[in-house]
């Protein structure tokens, strides 16, 4: 028998049991009466939802609604939507409503768009000058500057390097050129309707010249739905990022899926496809023998997939747009472009400096300075020029004044600039010091006015400019750093300490490279570089080891001048600016700039008279003029403007039309004439006397000049027979 307090704990225990199960039922039953209601009420909502949105379509294509998803949804409401769009058009589908179904595939474009844009409005919304992803960025629109663009080109081989091309065209003012705007790259005028569609068009333009900037200026301001809104998808891919992917194969649709869009749907989009940075691409482009290729879905290599696509086998409907610098444009079989346009660069450098500094006075003294030497100012066509400008000039300016303050001393602005860049060399040593003091204020804290150089991260990234620059290449990969003894960790640190010299960029879809900001500083540091590596090894870097050389030693002077030959004996000018620095960089004004790194010389008054005598002698030489003309630059890098002050003289007193000059004091006049301060309105033979040497020592004028007056007869044969 149990007791009492046992009975009475059994009987309690027994009772919360029951209760306990009675409560389980009850939560059961409560369950299956709340999921019955619950889905009963889904049921409803699911219903009225569809019957909502199959009203819509129905007015999409009966034309009464179609912005529909041009409304401003949220992410969510979008995803839903497409999901009863997909619902509806599989049910059309399997009742054999084919047109309908295709009809309504096009609304999918609004639900793609919306993100799409988004996304890339992210991407190109801001402009970082010179660094690759560290420092404060800055809104494109709030700096960018119109770029001069015209329509057609010459279609002449032009051997010249491309400061040159910019030198020229920074004169050229052809009243007979169209004009295009970037916005309207594919919008045909009135008189093009009548011949044809603008399907494919190629923008050529130097290096830095803006060609980059204007995809990101197109590109964002369709993304913000400013222009060209009768596109419905652009894809831009930079060469630079195909590269990573040219050994593999993959289909069109393969490629375009890496942005984060499956358009299986493609048939009516409208699309556009930039490639941007042809001369960068290290894949042949086979036009000639490539097999032809029309299957998006297919696999192919890239070297296929684009040639096919820009010939229109592939996607014949999508619009093109190529960029290249001019060398590379030839890759393009003329039958494959509808349009070729041209970027100039800033159609007035003035406003880029204006827009950039908010202060209106340091903008005028920066401007004045640049204007006082004529090699800067055409420079500053170059939109990266202005910002290296603009970097070195402001930095300048404001240590001036602030040791001004310091001392009590008040000097006006054109006291203050004096001392500042007038060369090319100038410039470029002055911003790379600039650049490596900031470095040390950003990892130490602290700014010092000497200069701590890391030799060895120099001399890494100068062997890698000085082997890119002789294959021609500006785009670098793992294999060409790991080729110069630069790991990837090391070229992240590098790009980290240099923030606007060297840079490392994550591609849109594909991956990552590494560059220098612009050509022209990849050319300044590989003649740094070059000096350097004569300092350390007492040799000369474009000579090859081999055991003639082991006991060598190569001094200054025989650096400099095989490179003076080197670079005449080049068909395409490559190393015309390269000599130029390396020439500036001989100069003990400016090596003390970069005391610590270069060896400094006692005096060195000598070895410079030798290689000036040598560069006089060379303009003797049946030369080009465009090689002539880059002599002049080298001598002006040196501080010598004995030949063009005795042609000025010789311009001044009129004495031109009955001299008879040297091949050297013509090219001296052709650099005075296209140095001047004064524009060439317009160019007249009969100033000068009149021989078949003086039109072609003058050609690089005659080039530059709105009109030319040719009026000797035998003069004028020999250009028609022989047009420049």
């Amino acid at each position: 028998m149990k007791s009492d307090v046992e009975l009475a704990t059994f009987l309690l225990n027994r009772i919360q049991y029951e209760k306990s199960d009675f409560q389980k039922y009850r939560l059961k039953k409560n369950f299956r009466e709340n999921l019955v209601w619950i889905f009963q009420d889904l049921e409803y909502n699911i219903i009225a939802f569809l019957k909502n949105e199959l009203k819509r379509f129905k007015k999409m294509l009966k034309k009464e609604n179609t912005q529909y998803f041009v409304q401003d949804f949220t992410e969510d409401m979008c995803s839903v939507k497409e999901a009863a769009l997909d619902i509806t058009l599989y049910f059309l589908t399997s009742m054999k409503q084919d047109n309908l179904a295709d009809n309504l595939k096009d609304e999918l474009v609004f639900i793609h768009q919306r993100q799409f844009k988004l996304n890339l409005k992210k991407k190109y919304q801001c402009v970082f000058e010179g660094i690759a992803k560290h420092g404060d960025s800055t809104l494109l629109n709030s700096i960018y500057t119109d770029l001069y663009i015209t329509q057609g080109c010459s279609e002449q081989v032009n051997n010249e390097h491309e400061i040159r091309k910019i030198e020229v065209a920074a004169r050229r003012h052809d009243t007979q050129e169209i004009q295009v705007e970037c916005k309207h790259l594919f919008k045909a005028s009135e008189q093009d309707k009548q011949i044809r569609t603008i399907r494919t068009v190629l923008t050529k333009g130097v290096a830095g010249i803006g060609k980059s900037v204007s995809v990101q200026k197109f590109v964002l301001d369709w993304a913000e739905g400013k222009e060209n809104q009768d596109i419905s998808y652009i894809f831009p891919l930079p060469f630079r990022e195909i590269n990573l992917k040219k050994k593999e194969k993959q289909s069109l649709i393969d490629l375009i899926t890496q942005f984060g869009l499956n358009l299986t749907r493609r048939n009516n989009f409208n699309v556009l496809f930039i490639l941007d940075g042809l001369d960068e691409f290290r894949l042949p482009l086979n036009f000639k023998d490539n097999e032809t290729w029309s299957d998006v879905s297919s696999p192919a290599s890239l070297d296929v997939i684009l040639t096919n696509l820009i010939k229109g086998n592939l996607l014949p409907s999508t619009l093109i747009w190529i960029t290249s610098r001019p060398a590379a444009a030839s890759k393009i079989p003329p039958d494959c472009i509808d349009r070729l346009t041209e970027i100039r660069g800033f159609n007035d450098a003035q406003k880029y400096f204006r827009k950039r500094f908010t202060d209106e006075n340091l903008a005028k003294e920066i401007i004045a300075h640049v204007k006082q030497s004529k090699s800067l100012f055409i420079m500053c066509h170059i939109p990266v020029f202005c910002w290296i400008s603009a970097t070195v000039l402001q930095n300048i300016l404001e240590e001036k004044r602030n040791n001004d303050l310091k001392n009590s001393q008040a000097d006006d602005a054109s006291k203050t600039l004096q001392e500042s860049p007038k060369t090319l060399t100038q410039m470029y040593t002055n911003f790379l010091r600039f650049q490596i003091q900031q470095s040390r204020r950003k990892y130490d804290g602290e700014y010092t006015p000497d200069v701590s150089w890391d030799k060895d991260t120099i001399l890494s990234l100068g062997k890698l400019a000085f082997d890119q620059l002789e294959r021609n290449n500006v785009i670098f990969y793992h294999t060409d750093l790991e080729a110069c003894g630069i790991d990837v960790y090391k070229a992240s640190v590098y790009s980290g300490m240099c923030t606007q010299i060297f840079k490392e960029e994550t591609g849109i879809i594909l991956g990552t490279m590494y560059c220098f900001v612009h050509l022209s500083i990849q050319e300044f540091i590989a003649a740094l570089y070059a000096h350097l590596f004569r300092d350390i090894n007492k040799k000369n870097p474009f000579v090859q080891d081999g055991p003639e050389q082991e006991n060598k030693s190569e001094t200054m002077i025989d650096l400099l001048k095989t490179t003076v030959d080197k670079a005449l004996e080049s068909d395409t000018g490559y190393l015309d600016l390269f000599l130029r620095f390396l020439l500036g960089l001989s100069l003990q004004s400016n090596r003390r700039l970069l005391q610590g790194l270069l060896a400094q010389l006692d005096d060195n008054k000598e070895s410079n008279q030798e290689i000036v005598q040598y560069i006089k002698q060379k303009l003797e030489d049946n030369l080009s003029p465009e090689r002539s003309i880059n002599l002049f630059y080298c001598l002006n890098e040196l501080n010598d403007q004995t030949l063009v002050k005795e042609i000025q003289t010789h311009l001044r007193e009129g004495s031109l039309t009955s001299s008879d000059l040297s091949p050297t004091q013509w090219s001296a006049l052709a650099f005075a004439l296209l140095t001047s301060e004064e524009e060439l309105e317009e160019f007249e033979l009969q100033k000068f006397k009149k021989s078949d040497e003086c039109l072609i020592r003058l050609s690089p004028v005659i080039k530059t000049s709105k009109k030319a007056l040719l009026v000797i007869c035998h003069i004028l044969h020999t250009f028609i027979d022989n047009p420049l």
